[in-house]
């Protein structure tokens, strides 16, 4: 057996299955392409779903992919055990009605016989046990041993979820020697010792399970292969775990060194290096295909990796932000097979080091408030934090328990781990109904799926308007018709239509279909399965059939209008590049007719000065009156000429480059002007933060500017005829009126601060406790700077002491507690004094030991709350 390296295992494979005809694919997205069902892909085959259920027509019957994938329902495990990873490749053949059992197992078996040289002594199969075709193919047709074949049960041997299409499945099993074995003599695959690795499934999906249970033979019958690279790795480099895979231990030999420890020695240094090494490869490949941290969906699974790999490093005694460079090691191993890598590897290393920055700010913020549980386990006399505030801690600020445990220990305190651990299975459990509801409702099938796949639509709406289409099906509510009467709303398929398909953030045309005896206003136009364009539409007059002749009539002011903000926006993201830098990457947009939304990744927010400049280009660009045009060609060669690809679209061989006088070039299949002078002006709205490194920008172009302007103007008009200026003059004179009302607030508190302080002397209270004055006051309707102000005069009158003031406005109340450094020093703390006062009036507070503000619901108990306050003092004196 050869000792071939990852890479090299990958390269064979694809190549072996390109000679028998398959087309080799590059990995799709780790972030699933118009599949709801899935957060991130999970699974070799997850991506070819619409081949299987046969919603699109795969671009051949035949192929192989090596695809990326992320699993995180064993997070926990990963670093503890040898074989967990949240990363990992898998690669597969596939077939969509081609071949079947016997040419899948026959060039399995050459694969790995003639192209890797396994021994043939050392492999095992498994096969189904009510499988007998699989099994005679197997011992008759390709002379396996029978002896070292097995058969299986469902749970083993059987693939399905819900309903849907399922079969049985082929496993091929490595014999790893007795060493790994268990006592058992009768030891084969399918016992639980580490004997038996396996490490190819063939799955033959032969059937369509109903929803009565019913397993139906399928007319057309598919192959879905999967082979773990990573485990291959470890049979043909005879290594025990995942991690002494010559790419894998690449990067973590760079831990090593990084941090300075020895791996092998010590079980909880190993943890750590296998953790982020396992973990620095998830979130290179995430970032790169285009997931930004955040605290949901698969943000969040990529802001938890990254967070549990820096808390590791800092476990390991690593200073500062370190997995930015750890990336380069990535690169280093997999950027010949994955371009994306090297593409955007500066783009990746910024979102890496800034999210590592952050988290130094979430750990800080995560001591504070564990220090404030802490204080209350103390004030209460207990000794065991809850497991639902651990939990807390770590779900809602990523606040490691580990971290938890080791600050409450120096505070002789502990957690509660098995209510901690129960809340940790409830997010498990959570995770995992989630994950498997949503598998299966990908596999569901919905109505257009049930029409002839040889019903497709035509765009020919680049270059025309208006055209005569016929009708090739419609589908009323979950009903497939033949004919629809005046009233009624349907979506109609045309053979070809002039009407844009909503896709890459440009909505959907709009217009009229029409003939002699019917008239429909469509509503809407999206894109459906299988190349077709489902027309909303919903009809005026008359009745339409199946194969009537249409005339098919874009709106063609809705249409110039989207094409107006839709060139801008290629425009604005190359603007955006040359003022922010080359890391802006479109993270979304919305084109519609009466404005366009563009999404990009940045990381901090756009000075006045910058959208001004970015303003100023985009309308530069517009009057530079730029030729606009669209050219089809290879994916290669629009790469060679620069063209810019989006985050996460799915792009063919054959591509559509958009350039603006070459000014910006992109891929897009949208539809455009010819010229940039029609896009007449454009205007910045708004800028602001959408999620964690992603800014929008809000804008208009067109027509729309000039609406803008003109209420602008009546704006201005208003304003100054209310002050009574002249335009060139409005802005001296708004700025004397705000200096004038400066003045008039200051002289208006002053004189409230001394009728304050007329009246002080009614309302204080002053009493000695354990030696330090005890300073109290009650007022009616004051603001919190009175307060504040109050709370210092009377701390400056009494020299020394602590100062309580309340003050009741309606059903509310609000507390100022100060102290003075002498009885600072002698145990007061202002913060812990208030927050028990705040407490009696059903509020809370908090603060420095010298200076503490808190709010109240109930100014009934404002007596009392004042009460406590002596009580808290006392019990904080030192003697």
């Amino acid at each position: 057996m050869k000792k071939l390296g990852l890479n090299e295992i990958r390269s064979r494979f694809l190549e072996f299955f390109e000679a028998k005809d398959h087309l080799a694919k590059g990995s799709f997205p780790l972030v699933p392409q118009s599949d709801k069902s899935l957060l991130l892909i999970n699974a070799g085959m997850a991506p070819l779903k619409p081949y299987f259920m046969g919603k699109e027509v795969p671009p051949n019957k035949r192929m192989a992919t090596c695809q990326k994938c992320i699993r995180t329902g064993d997070i926990e495990n990963v670093g503890k055990t040898a074989r967990h990873g949240t990363f990992f490749e898998m690669l597969g053949n596939f077939s969509f009605g081609d071949y079947f059992k016997r040419e899948s197992i026959k060039w399995g078996w050459e694969f790995i016989t003639e192209h890797l040289e396994i021994p043939q002594d050392k492999v095992w199969v498994s096969v189904y046990e009510n499988d007998d075709d699989a099994y005679d193919i197997w011992s008759k047709e390709m002379g396996f041993p029978e002896e070292r074949m097995v058969r299986l049960g469902k749970d083993d041997n059987f693939w399905e979820i819900g309903t849907g299409p399922c079969g049985p499945c082929s496993e091929l099993y490595y014999d790893r020697g007795e060493k790994y074995g268990c006592d058992n003599p009768d030891c084969k695959p399918g016992c639980d010792c580490d004997r038996y690795i396996e490490f190819w499934n063939h799955v033959f999906t032969q059937f369509d399970k109903d929803e009565q249970g019913n397993y139906n033979e399928l007319a057309s019958k598919n192959i879905d292969t999967g082979m773990g690279l990573e485990r291959m790795a470890c049979i043909m480099q005879d290594v025990d775990n995942i991690f002494e895979v010559d790419t894998i231990k690449y990067i973590l030999d760079s831990i090593v060194k990084l941090s300075n420890v020895e791996y092998g020695k010590d079980n909880k240094t190993d943890t750590s290096i296998r953790i982020i090494t396992d973990h620095i490869r998830a979130t290179s490949f995430l970032i790169a295909d285009g997931v930004l941290p955040s605290n949901e969906g698969r943000g969040y699974v990529l802001r938890r990796l990254l967070r549990r790999a820096a808390r590791h490093g800092k476990l390991l005694g690593i200073k500062g932000a370190f997995l930015h460079e750890l990336m380069d090691k990535v690169v280093d191993v997999s950027g010949e097979a994955y371009p994306e890598l090297v593409e955007k590897k500066d783009y990746v290393k910024k979102v890496l080091k800034i999210e590592e920055e952050r988290f130094e700010e979430t750990i800080d913020q995560g001591i504070e408030i564990l220090k404030s549980y802490v204080d209350e386990l103390k004030d209460n006399n207990k000794k065991v934090l809850s497991g639902e505030n651990a939990f807390k801690l770590y779900d809602t600020y990523g606040f490691p328990i580990d971290l938890t445990k080791e600050i409450l220990e120096e505070e002789n305190l502990e957690v509660d781990e098995n209510s901690f651990e129960k809340e940790m299975q409830k997010q498990r459990e959570r995770a995992r109904n989630a994950r498997q509801n949503g598998e299966s409702e990908g596999w569901k099938e919905d109505i257009f799926s049930k029409l002839d796949k040889d019903i497709v639509s035509e765009f020919v709406g680049y270059t025309s308007l208006e055209d005569e289409c016929i009708v090739e099906a419609m589908v009323k509510g979950n009903e497939i018709v033949t004919e629809a009467h005046n009233g009624e709303r349907v979506t109609v398929i045309l053979d070809k239509t002039p009407f844009y398909a909503e896709s890459g953030g440009q909505a959907g045309d709009k217009g009229i279909l029409s003939n002699d005896n019917f008239e429909c206003d469509v509503l809407d136009t999206k894109k459906g399965i299988n190349n077709r364009i489902h027309h909303e539409v919903t009809i005026k007059a008359g009745s339409v059939k199946v194969n009537d002749k249409v005339c098919a009539l874009v709106e063609k002011n809705i249409r110039m209008n989207s094409a107006r903000n839709h060139s801008a926006t290629h425009i604005l993201h190359k603007a955006l590049k040359e003022v922010l830098g080359d890391h802006i990457q479109q993270a979304g947009s919305l084109v519609t007719a009466e404005r366009l939304r563009f999404d990009f990744t940045h990381f901090e927010g756009i000075s006045s000065e910058e959208l001004s400049k970015i303003e100023l280009i985009v309308n530069s660009q517009i009057m530079n009156s730029l030729d606009i045009s669209a050219t089809e060609m290879s994916i290669d060669d629009a790469k060679k000429m620069g063209a810019t690809a989006l985050f996460g679209e799915k792009y063919g061989d054959v591509v559509r480059v958009v350039s603006m006088g070459g000014y910006s070039v992109e891929l897009c299949g949208g539809t455009h002007l010819n010229n940039t002078s029609q896009i007449g002006m454009f205007k910045i709205l708004s800028e602001s933060g959408v999620a964690s490194g992603v800014r929008r920008i809000e804008a208009i172009t067109g027509i729309s500017v000039y609406e803008y302007l003109n209420k602008k103007e009546d704006v201005i008009s208003e304003v100054c005829a209310t002050l009574k200026v002249k335009e060139d003059n409005v802005i001296n004179k708004a700025k004397s009126i705000i200096e004038e009302l400066k003045d008039s607030n200051k002289e208006l508190e002053s004189i409230k601060n001394k009728l304050a302080m007329a009246s002080v002397d009614d309302a204080v209270i002053k009493k000695e406790i354990k030696g330090v004055n005890l300073i109290t006051a009650k007022f009616e309707n004051m603001d919190m700077n009175a307060l504040r102000n109050m709370g210092d005069n009377l701390k400056d009158r009494f020299k020394s002491g602590v100062v309580v003031i309340a003050n009741k406005s309606g059903d509310k109340v609000n507390f100022i507690v100060t102290a003075t450094k002498d009885v600072v020093e002698k145990g007061v703390h202002s913060g812990n004094i208030i927050r028990e006062v705040a407490k009696v009036a059903g509020g809370n507070g908090g603060g420095r030991p010298d200076m503490a503000q808190a709010g109240g619901k109930d100014s009934s108990k404002l007596p009392e709350a004042l009460l406590k306050a002596k009580e808290v003092l006392e019990n904080q004196i030192k003697e």
